[in-house]
């Protein structure tokens, strides 16, 4: 039997980029979730893939709608990373953000921004395995180092000589 804190730990040691996932409610309102399980999947189709767990109140969300923009964070936006990593509705008071011209919200300041469609769910034991085909992309067109998530912390990435 693998012991869950320790699993915890030895995952945790691997470092990641950071991800705010985001997409409009039935309401309109911006919801999103911070994903550290994120990655590119597939060339052709252009697919990517992220990991909410299902415990999460805006996981269901994100399914429904059908639509999301995963935002590839930079190490200025340690604000939206433990906002939308809580529970509850109004994570992105005091955030700034404007609507796509494909319908979702957008977080300023990102490295990148990755809009998909759903395209595929699968269980993952206690996190789904959410697939989008991706419909647009956005690059930063500033110079901004990408956020990095390490042992329970988020950092930026060291500049690299």
């Amino acid at each position: 039997m693998i012991d869950a804190n320790v699993f915890k730990e030895v995952m945790g040691s691997f470092p990641s980029g950071v991800t705010v996932v985001t997409t409009l409610d039935a309401d309109g309102d911006i919801v999103g979730i911070t994903a550290s399980a994120f990655s590119s999947l597939s060339l052709d189709p252009a697919l990517v893939l992220f990991c909410p767990n299902y415990s999460s109140d805006t996981y269901p969300i994100l399914r429904d709608s059908k639509r999301f923009a995963i935002h590839l964070l930079s190490s200025g936006q340690q604000t939206e990373a433990y906002a939308f990593a809580k529970k509850g509705k109004d994570k992105a008071v005091g955030i700034d953000w404007y609507l796509s011209d494909l319908g979702n919200p957008i977080l300023d300041r990102a490295v990148a921004v990755i809009e998909c469609e759903l395209w595929r769910e699968y269980e993952g034991g206690d996190h789904a395995i959410i697939v989008g085909e991706v419909k647009n992309l956005i690059l930063s067109r500033d110079d901004v180092a990408p956020m990095l998530y390490h042992r329970g912390r988020l950092s930026s990435v060291p500049a690299v000589v």
